[in-house]
């Protein structure tokens, strides 16, 4: 039966407590606070018990971080894949300078290696943060693909909740005032496509959204509607399946930390983040139904193993990098 399937891909992206609270404008990040010890064994756990292989999106402080090697190794032990969610996790990465690229995902790579024993070959930026200059630098380091593109309307909505939730300071606002993409990300391509760059094409691997809305269903998304209504969810969810079934698009399915994570974890700082007041037990059971209902539909791979797919594939669209972003230097934390 797996081989009348078609094939999607699984990855989380391992934002880490203290990124959530340095995003949210909480100065106490700097301490640099962690949960993986807790979510990356009840991961790993949930998903060996489904016989699923995913891919790991890591981001490099948390990799040079002693505390945090014992959970980092433990991934690429269970034999999933590894990518660079770059160093800093910054979600203005738009704004570095060349050589600030090169040094943040360079110095991301190395650390991810140490600890984990697999050099990354997929990227993706932290809150989708991309630009031309990335792509340029991620080709000339012999990176695989890129996964960080959103193709959603939904952007400066996400921007606006940001900014209510978030304690900024008027500079910190100007700097990400950017973030998330504005109406134009909603027009990207779902399936994916080679960027055409000086160095060579590079492959983009989409976060998919529901085909003809564009909308998203990452399950954050949908542990929030699940937070209403769990059986609005599933109908959601079944909808979003539907609909790339029908278009031929081969999804790519995010995950998150804090699904995984509930409001009996104890973890205070994080409380603004939408869903956070349910039980982990709750959430691990919505999230139990949704990859349920994604493996009944698809045969699901590790990113790198999809990417490699459509690296094979003949006749894939080239799209030049055009990006609305300015790119200027800021300065940034050792």
């Amino acid at each position: 039966m797996l081989k009348d399937k078609p094939i999607a891909s699984l990855s989380l992206d391992l934002d880490n407590q203290w990124s959530y609270m340095k995003t949210h404008g909480d100065k106490a990040w700097e301490s640099y606070p962690s949960y993986l010890h807790i979510v990356v064994p009840r991961v790993l756990r949930f998903l060996d018990e489904r016989q699923l292989k995913i891919t790991f999106f890591i981001v490099g402080a948390d990799a040079e971080r002693l505390e945090n090697h014992a959970a980092l190794s433990a991934i690429t032990a269970a034999g999933h894949e590894v990518g660079n969610h770059s160093h800093h996790h910054e979600p203005w990465l738009h704004l570095y300078t060349d050589a600030e690229i090169d040094a943040e995902i360079g110095r991301a790579e190395e650390a991810i290696a140490a600890v984990t024993g697999q050099r990354p070959l997929g990227f993706r930026g932290p809150g989708f943060s991309i630009s031309a200059p990335v792509l340029a630098t991620l080709k000339r380091r012999g990176y695989r693909y890129d996964a960080s593109t959103f193709p959603t309307f939904l952007g400066p909505v996400a921007r606006a909740y940001y900014f209510f939730t978030a304690k900024l300071s008027s500079e910190e606002r100007e700097q990400r005032k950017q973030l998330f993409g504005g109406v134009r990300e909603g027009f990207r391509p779902l399936r994916p496509y080679h960027w055409r760059l000086d160095e060579g094409p590079l492959l983009e691997m989409p976060v998919t959204t529901m085909p003809l809305f564009r909308i998203p269903f990452h399950a954050s998304y949908l542990i929030y509607l699940a937070g209403f209504s769990p059986a609005v969810a599933r109908i959601y969810f079944d909808i979003a399946l539907t609909l790339c079934r029908l278009t031929g698009v081969q999804p790519s399915l995010l995950l998150h930390p804090l699904d995984f994570l509930g409001a009996d974890d104890g973890l205070e700082p994080l409380k603004f983040f939408p869903g956070m007041n349910i039980p982990t037990a709750t959430k691990l059971a919505w999230m139990n139904d949704f990859l349920r209902a994604y493996a009944r539909r698809y045969k699901l791979l590790p990113m790198g193993a999809h990417a490699e797919v459509w690296n094979a594939a003949p006749d894939l669209p080239e799209i030049a990098p055009m990006f609305g972003h300015p790119v200027a230097g800021v300065t940034h934390p050792g």
